[in-house]
């Protein structure tokens, strides 16, 4: 048992209370996550090579946000408990009480990318690397998000900097939300935006997003080794380490690394 707690900073995940609407941290994540990268993605659109104008990139904000809201729902609900929302069927709309797939929400945003791009005669990888560059913003938020609302908790851990979580039970556990914070969010971001800038990865469609999915599905991988799977699901295969996140994630380490060879195998843009 560990000798050194640090006490867990119980945050009101409501916000702001006004009759019966509430203002949760959790919405105002995915809020920030989308105006932040929105904000970012029409200052690179003013650089060459010129991909989208600024008002289009305007329009698919919009696009973007019912990508990641309805895919990152559908998801939750396909991957984690079809069981129970076939039964409760009317639960899938209740947005407000949790439940958010990351791959879902990622198979959500690539619909809207496809179907932005055909419409707009664009290349749909030069958009999607766009949002590559700009996506961890919103993983970072969403991360900090869960921690505030004491969802996700990590493996229980002696490790000096462990927590008690108020809906993780009496063992000290992992802040495994701040680890996935740091990985998916800063480490993912410095990484893509440096391939951005100090290689010719503007000029390569396709090289952000590979290095973005490749990224990705490592971080989430690394960081579900440190978090506590989900309780109606557990692990998997009987194991006692492999989780639904992993599964998941693998196959976009292997398309991540895909892509990136195909962005070097075709010649570079002007």
């Amino acid at each position: 048992m560990t000798l050194l707690l640090i006490p867990y900073p119980e945050i009101d995940p409501v916000l702001l209370q006004l009759g019966p609407f509430a203002i949760r941290w959790y919405a105002l994540a995915y809020i920030a996550g989308l105006i932040i990268g929105w904000r970012i993605m029409r200052k690179v659109c003013q650089q060459p090579p010129a991909i989208l104008s600024p008002e289009k990139i305007d329009d698919f904000l919009l696009w973007a946000a019912l990508g990641v809201i309805l895919g990152g729902r559908l998801g939750y609900v396909l991957f984690y408990k079809p069981s129970f929302f076939v039964e409760h069927p009317l639960q899938i709309f209740t947005l407000w009480e949790g439940g958010m797939s990351f791959h879902g929400g990622l198979l959500g945003v690539i619909t809207a990318i496809i179907a932005y791009a055909l419409r707009n005669k664009t290349s749909p990888f030069m958009l999607s690397d766009l949002v590559a560059l700009v996506a961890p913003v919103g993983l970072f938020f969403g991360r900090i998000a869960n921690f505030i609302n004491g969802e996700l908790w990590g493996r229980a851990t002696d490790v000096p900097w462990a927590m008690v979580f108020p809906r993780g039970g009496p063992m000290p556990r992992h802040p495994s939300q701040l680890y996935q914070a740091f990985l998916e969010g800063i480490v993912l971001f410095a990484l893509v935006n440096l391939v951005w800038r100090l290689t010719e990865g503007r000029h390569r469609p396709g090289l952000l997003t590979g290095v973005f999915c490749a990224g990705y599905g490592m971080a989430r991988i690394t960081g579900e080794f440190f978090r506590e799977p989900d309780s109606f699901m557990g692990f998997l295969l009987g194991t006692n380490w492999l989780s639904m996140g992993m599964v998941l994630s693998l196959p976009m380490v292997l398309f991540g690394l895909a892509l990136i060879a195909r962005a070097y195998r075709k010649p570079a843009l002007p």
